[in-house]
């Protein structure tokens, strides 16, 4: 039991009395009729026994639950509750009010105590659209990679590392505001956007700010805060909310340019409601043919909590489509397919998915725009938000390439490619995957790119024009021999800008190798760029956790080794 469990549950008595409260209600009592029995919705009419019971049989199954098919959205009306929402795997909690405020929950926490203390594998959940006022000044959210806080106000301190302050490789916040400090104490590395903050603790490796009002001023290395003051375009993730009739609409935030701070601390967030009537409402069994037909016909797609198997392309061709997920949707495809297919057209918006690669190879997991694609979206450019690659883990997995952009103008809004290091169906010939992410469209801004574990390149940007804000990556582990990590070279870096390309600018980047199953690896360098004025990095650092394997060099030819067992980062400011 963590610190920040509510008082009741210290009383055997009255967790008895809870549990008999919950079991007294049938299980359409928490369901939304029309989003499946896997989103459960609290409203203030249940009692805090009640809705802490719930909260607290969901978490005992899926605080351990790393590669198992179960999924939640754990949605809570407008009004206060007192209770403490322990966050799992692919749980995730959900304010239904238009303002963060409208939903107030006393905690939201996630530990580590079922990992001994050690929060890198806290993966897959999330928290959106509520308030947190703490009970003792300070909340805990101690995650890895897949776990992002989006329109939270946290009313007091916001504590990102677990109890014992163990190892910690988070994380993400966006359009958020910290009342109090923001202390990561462990956290060794974090991305915060357009939020605003009362202060920030710490740094460990990695630490980048965008359009955060309260940031700590830009300071890499020492400390190791990289600060820019706007974000140069941005558009916050569609959100599910109820109306005033108490009906459920999708609520499509507005572009923003040179931004900072949250779209909500003065008032309404700007941009429009979609009522859910528009969308095609997916269950799992449901067949790709029939989500295809429904996009077809004009529908947006929502995906309730659970696993879907495609054996066929879903092809989003409409311009302004919403494809979104609840709780982790998950999709896999069959027989070596693309998972989804996107048209180079205008404002596509895809949210909060798991790929999960299937056993039969796939080309790649999601396409955006078909290659050779040339028109220019500024005005109404595509999203990708929360979007998650998986390759291996929960079983085998096989794709060559995650996530392919060849539109202009895409917006990533914090990705997660992982071919997994550990769980089910991985080794270096098992779950195989040359590149995680591959950006061929111009004009490309990505933040919070989290990329890891792939057999070649992690990254390899060819479009001219691209941004890249906060990349956080760790080099496959697995290599067997440094012949079989590219014969003449050592190995190949984490993020290749294209030789072709002459403008392209990126901040706070950070590659780390751990090379286990042969410690003797080495890898030339963890960045890759040309020498050319219009291509820019700052910020970068590279590590070698332990001393398990050796990066010769940061960026190029310059930077010094990342060796040695007392995991120092080699740094390199700006280059050229």
């Amino acid at each position: 039991m963590n610190q920040l469990q509510a008082a009741p549950l210290s009383h055997g008595s009255r967790k008895w009395m809870w549990a008999a409260a919950l079991w007294a209600l049938s299980a359409s009592a928490f369901s939304a009729a029309d989003l499946g029995p896997n989103v459960i919705v609290f409203d203030t009419t249940m009692s805090a026994a009640t809705v802490q019971a719930k909260l607290d049989q969901i978490f005992a199954q899926q605080e351990t639950n790393q590669f198992g098919p179960q999924r939640y959205a754990l949605m809570f009306k407008p009004g206060h509750y007192l209770v403490n929402a322990n966050v799992g795997f692919y749980t995730s909690v959900m304010g239904l009010g238009q303002h963060p405020g409208d939903v107030a929950i006393d905690a939201v926490t996630v530990d580590a105590g079922w990992f001994g203390g050690n929060a890198t594998q806290n993966f897959w959940r999330s928290v959106e659209n509520v308030s947190v006022t703490p009970i003792n000044g300070g909340t805990r959210w101690a995650v890895a990679q897949a776990a992002p806080m989006r329109r939270v106000w946290v009313k007091g301190n916001l504590n990102l590392a677990p109890t014992n302050y163990g190892w910690a490789s988070g994380g993400y916040i966006a359009d958020s505001k910290i009342d109090a400090q923001v202390q990561p104490y462990s956290q060794q590395q974090w991305f915060t956007r357009d939020s605003q903050i009362g202060g920030w603790l710490n740094g460990v490796w990695n630490m980048v700010f965008t359009g955060v009002v309260g940031a700590p001023a830009n300071s890499f290395p020492n400390p190791v805060y990289t600060t820019i003051d706007k974000s140069p375009v941005t558009r916050e993730k569609p959100y599910l909310y109820l109306n005033s009739a108490g009906e459920y609409e999708v609520f499509v935030p507005s572009l923003r340019t040179n931004s900072s701070g949250t779209t909500w601390l003065n008032g309404q967030t700007p941009g429009q409601s979609i009522p859910l009537t528009k969308f095609y409402v997916a269950k799992p069994g449901v067949t790709a043919a029939e989500l295809n037909s429904q996009l077809g016909n004009g529908k947006h797609l929502l995906f309730t909590p659970g696993v879907y198997h495609l054996d066929q392309t879903l092809q989003v061709k409409k311009a302004n489509t919403i494809v979104m997920g609840l709780g982790y949707a998950t999709l896999i495809p069959d027989n070596g397919v693309t998972a989804m297919k996107v048209a180079d057209v205008d404002g596509v918006k895809i949210a909060s998915l798991l790929f999960d690669a299937g056993p039969v190879k796939s080309k790649l997991l999601l396409q955006m725009g078909p290659k050779k694609a040339d028109t220019a979206h500024a005005d109404n450019p595509s999203s990708i938000q929360d979007v998650f690659f998986r390759i291996g883990g929960a079983a085998v997995g096989k794709a060559v390439t995650s996530l392919e952009i060849n539109s202009n103008n895409v917006l990533v809004d914090h990705v997660w490619a992982w071919r997994a290091d550990h769980g089910t169906g991985i080794g270096w010939d098992v779950n195989t995957a040359a590149t995680g992410v591959v950006v061929n469209g111009k004009n490309v801004t990505a933040y919070g790119l989290f990329v890891e574990h792939y057999q070649k390149y992690q990254v390899r940007w060819n479009g001219n024009g691209g941004r890249t804000y906060f990349f956080q990556n760790e080099m496959p582990y697995d290599p067997p021999t440094q012949d079989a990590w590219r014969t003449g070279a050592k190995g190949y870096a984490a993020y290749k800008v294209n030789d072709k390309v002459t403008s392209h600018e990126a901040w706070g980047l950070g590659s780390y190798c751990y090379f286990n199953v042969n410690p003797t690896i080495h890898a030339d360098r963890g960045f890759e760029v040309p020498d050319v004025a219009g291509v820019r990095l700052h910020s970068l650092s590279t590590v070698s956790l332990g001393g398990v394997g050796v990066i010769d060099r940061v960026i190029n030819q310059t930077g010094a080794p990342a060796q040695g067992t007392n995991t120092v980062p080699s740094t390199v400011t700006t280059y050229p």
